[in-house]
């Protein structure tokens, strides 16, 4: 039997095509993390979250036999994680908190925003506030405006990769990043 994991993407992709289930179950867990990574940031209710993800792969699945290896995979996976998240947004028409703080048990990559010089308590309440400002900041943002934003600034894309990825020109991107910065930046102004 054939170590599958040591296939690039399109090997596996082309393996998925010809049937070979094992090949798309490998893809799945490659990029699995970095689905649920995107889609925990953009929506805090889990069972939400998990519909996303079931979505999303489910898509995946289907539109598999179309995809033309013009873009990486993961571009295309992302442009479909980010579609299906602004789907889901303006099927149930309420907004999802991003969660930027770091839990325990959680290894996804979280934005750091604030962080204590010390384990004091005061400086621990005094974060814990001034990160629910910046979850309510974020929170307020339009769903296109916040999800550029976690793509620039909690995911490292550029501004480039995230017009592939959200289907859009580079000049859209970066007016979506300035409106959501601008936002934020008047948000916590007084937050210090």
């Amino acid at each position: 039997m054939e170590d599958l994991t040591s296939l690039s993407d399109n090997d596996l992709i082309l393996a998925s095509r010809n049937g070979n289930n094992s090949a798309f179950t490998v893809l799945v867990y490659r990029h699995d993390r970095d689905v649920l990574t995107l889609i925990s940031h953009y929506c805090k209710a889990s069972d939400d979250a998990k519909d996303i993800y079931q979505e999303v792969f489910l898509r995946v699945y289907r539109g598999l036999k179309r995809f033309e290896f013009r873009s990486e995979f993961s571009t295309w996976l992302y442009r479909i994680t980010t579609n299906v998240c602004l789907t889901h947004q303006a099927r149930f028409k309420k907004y999802q908190k991003v969660s930027i703080s770091a839990d325990e048990d959680d290894e996804s990559p979280r934005l750091n925003l604030l962080s204590a010089e010390e384990n004091e308590p005061d400086n621990l309440i005094i974060d814990a506030e001034k990160k629910g400002h910046i979850d309510r900041a974020i929170d307020s943002l339009a769903p296109k405006q916040k999800m550029a934003f976690m793509l620039k600034n909690l995911h490292d894309y550029k501004i480039k990769e995230i017009a592939k990825i959200m289907e859009c020109s580079e000049g859209t991107i970066k007016k979506y990043l300035f409106i959501a910065n601008e936002k934020l930046r008047l948000k916590l102004k007084t937050v210090n």
